[in-house]
C-alpha cells in the first residue's frame, strides 16, 4: 500500500479533482483504489483555503504497486501498513456468569459491545434510563426544573457524552487499530463514514440518541442483556476478589468479572467503593465556566468569512499559563452549539455544552476552565476532589436559586453583577438568570479567567468582546477521582476492571470507548466464553 500526504485541494474541490490529484501524484499509471485516511484544513491564507488530504491507495495488480515502490522519490509519497485491529483469543479461565458491565456510557457500551461480538454476552446494568425515555427526563428538566437524579445529562444510556457535541477527536496515540475501530463501530451503527477521516469528527446530540440504540441493539442481538434503571449500590467480595453485586431493589447478581464504567459523575458509587477499600485516589481535574460569542464571529476570526457551507461552523482551541502558573484551556468546545444546565443532583448546579449535528446555533460556546489539583481541594481523601466541586456546584445553585447564573464578561472583570445584556444573546437549554459569577468562583479561577480572556483575544479577535457571556458552573471535565488498576487493568480486588472516565482513564467519547476495548480484551485473555 502506499501513502500519499500533504495533498492539496482548493475547499469547493470535486470527488473528481481528488482523484485526477492521486493519479497525478503517483509514480506509475496504471488502475487503483484509494481511501481517505484524514482531511484536515488549512485556513492560514483567508482567501486560499485548502483541504489537506493524507491517501492510501492500493493498485490493481501487486505488480504495478512493487514497480511504483520502486519509483517513489518523495517525501510525501511512502510505502505504509496499516496496523489492523484484532481483539485477542480468550483465555482458559471458564466463566460461570455473564460479565457485569455497570454504567452504559461510551466505555461500558464499547466493551460491552466488544465482549458480545465476541461471544461474553454481557450484562449491562445502568443506574438511569434508556436513551429515548432520558431524552424526555431531560428536555422535563430544562423546560421544568424538576430533576430526576437517577436519569439526566449525565445518568443514562449513552452516558454524559449523549448531551454534548458528540466529538470523537482525541489526542490518545493508539497503534493497535483501536481508535480506528471505535470509528468503525459507530459507522456500523449509523455514523456518517466521513467520521473515519475527518480532522475533528463529530456526531451531534441528534444523532448520537440513534446510534446509541443501535449499538444497544447489536449487544442484544448478540446476547447481551440490559437493566435500565436499576442501581447499583454494593460490591460484594470474598478473599480480595469480586463475587457480585448488590442492587437498589435488594437482588445480588453472581459475577466473576464486573467492568466498573460508572462515568465521573457517579459520587455515591465513589464512596461505596472507598468504603470497601477499593484502592483509589484523588486526581487533577479543571473548573470555570462556559463562554458565549457570536458563532458569526468565531467564523470570521478563522475562515475570513461569517459563513461558508462548505466549512461549517469553526471550531476553536486555545491554552494559555497563567502569570501564577495556572493553566486555563478551551475544552468541549460547541460549534453553533447550547450551554445546558447538566446537573445530577438536588440543589447543586453543573453545566455542560451541546450541538446538534448541523451545529446551526447562533451562539458559540466552549468550557474555559482552569487546572486544579488536590492542594486545592478540602481534605487529602481520594474524595477531595469530589467535595471540591460539590462545594461549587452548591453555590451556583444557590446563586441563582437553579437557574444558570450569567454575567457578561465586561461585569466579571470589574466584579460587578450584570444586570442587561449586550448583543450577545444567551443560546440556554434550561432557565439562565443574570447574576454575579465572580462572586462565587475561587480567587485562583477568577484571576486565571481574568488573565487568560485577554490572551486569547490575541488568537481570536473579539475573544473579550464586553458583552461576551460567562456561565458556570463548568465543574464536570473529567473524573476527579482515580480507581487504580493494574497492567492486567483489574483494581486490588481481581476480578473488578475500572473503565473509562469515571474511574480515571480517558477523556472524552472516543478514548473513553477505546479504554472500554482495552477492558473487554483484559477480560477475554483471562476467561473462555460463554457455554
Amino acid at each position: 500500500m502506499i501513502r500519499i500526504s500533504q495533498l492539496k485541494l482548493p475547499i469547493s474541490h470535486s470527488r473528481e479533482d481528488l482523484e485526477r490529484k492521486i493519479q497525478k501524484s503517483l509514480p506509475v499509471k496504471k488502475a487503483f483504489t484509494y481511501e481517505i485516511v484524514r482531511q484536515s484544513l488549512d485556513a492560514r491564507k483567508k482567501t486560499e483555503k485548502k483541504f489537506v488530504y493524507t491517501i492510501d491507495v492500493s493498485y490493481n495488480s501487486r505488480k504495478s504497486e512493487q514497480e511504483a515502490l520502486r519509483k517513489i522519490n518523495y517525501k510525501n509519497i511512502m510505502s505504509t501498513r496499516r496496523g489492523e485491529y484484532h481483539f485477542p483469543e480468550p483465555g482458559n479461565q471458564p466463566l460461570k456468569f455473564p460479565p457485569v458491565v455497570v454504567g452504559s456510557g461510551p466505555a461500558g457500551l464499547f466493551c460491552a459491545l466488544a465482549l458480545a461480538k465476541n461471544g461474553y454476552c454481557p450484562l449491562v446494568v445502568e443506574r438511569g434510563a434508556s436513551v429515548r425515555n432520558r431524552k424526555e427526563d431531560v428536555e422535563k428538566f430544562w423546560k421544568t426544573g424538576i430533576l430526576d437524579p437517577r436519569s439526566n445529562v449525565q445518568f443514562g444510556e449513552g452516558g454524559a457524552g449523549t448531551f454534548s457535541d458528540g466529538k470523537l477527536n482525541t489526542l490518545v496515540k493508539d497503534s493497535s487499530g483501536r481508535i480506528r475501530a471505535v470509528l468503525q463501530m459507530f459507522v456500523e451503527a449509523g455514523a456518517p463514514s466521513e467520521i473515519l477521516y475527518q480532522q475533528k469528527p463529530h456526531l451531534g446530540t441528534d444523532l448520537l440518541m440513534g446510534i446509541v440504540e443501535s449499538i444497544r441493539r447489536q449487544i442484544e442481538s448478540l446476547g447481551g442483556r440490559f437493566l435500565f434503571r436499576t442501581q447499583v449500590v454494593d460490591f460484594l467480595c470474598e478473599d480480595d476478589r469480586i463475587c457480585g453485586l448488590l442492587l437498589e431493589s435488594g437482588e445480588k447478581i453472581p459475577a466473576q468479572a464486573v467492568v466498573c464504567a460508572i462515568g465521573h459523575s457517579a459520587r455515591d458509587t465513589f464512596e461505596t467503593l472507598y468504603r470497601r477499600g477499593f484502592s483509589m485516589e484523588a486526581k487533577a481535574f479543571a473548573v470555570g465556566v462556559r463562554i458565549e460569542h457570536p458563532q458569526e464571529m468565531i467564523n470570521q476570526a478563522l475562515y475570513g468569512e461569517k459563513e461558508n457551507p462548505l466549512l461549517g461552523a469553526a471550531s476553536y482551541k486555545l491554552t494559555h499559563r497563567t502569570s501564577l502558573g495556572r493553566g486555563i484551556y478551551t475544552f468541549c468546545m460547541c460549534p453553533g452549539g447550547y450551554v445546558v444546565n447538566a446537573s445530577s443532583e438536588e440543589n447543586a448546579l453543573a453545566i455542560n455544552g451541546m450541538s446538534y449535528h448541523a451545529r446551526d446555533g447562533k451562539n458559540a460556546n466552549s468550557a474555559l476552565i482552569v487546572t486544579v489539583s488536590p492542594s486545592d481541594y478540602p481534605d487529602d481523601t481520594p474524595l477531595g476532589g469530589v467535595a471540591y466541586q460539590r462545594q461549587l456546584e452548591q453555590k451556583a445553585w444557590e446563586l441563582a436559586q437553579g437557574k444558570i447564573p450569567v454575567q457578561l464578561w465586561q461585569d466579571f472583570q470589574q466584579g460587578k453583577a450584570s444586570i442587561q445584556l449586550g448583543q450577545v444573546a444567551p443560546s440556554i437549554k434550561g432557565a439562565y438568570q443574570l447574576s454575579s459569577l465572580h462572586s462565587i468562583l475561587p480567587d485562583a479561577i477568577s484571576a486565571a479567567i481574568r488573565e487568560g480572556i485577554p490572551a486569547f483575544d490575541k488568537k481570536i479577535p473579539g475573544f473579550a468582546r464586553p458583552d461576551c457571556l460567562l456561565s458556570g458552573i463548568e465543574s464536570r471535565s473529567s473524573s476527579p477521582v482515580r480507581i487504580l488498576r493494574g497492567p492486567d487493568m483489574q483494581s486490588n480486588i481481581q476480578g473488578f476492571y475500572p473503565c473509562g472516565e469515571g474511574a480515571g482513564y480517558a477523556g472524552g467519547i472516543t478514548s473513553a470507548a477505546v479504554d472500554g476495548l482495552k477492558t473487554a480484551e483484559a477480560i477475554a485473555k483471562n476467561y473462555m466464553k460463554i457455554q
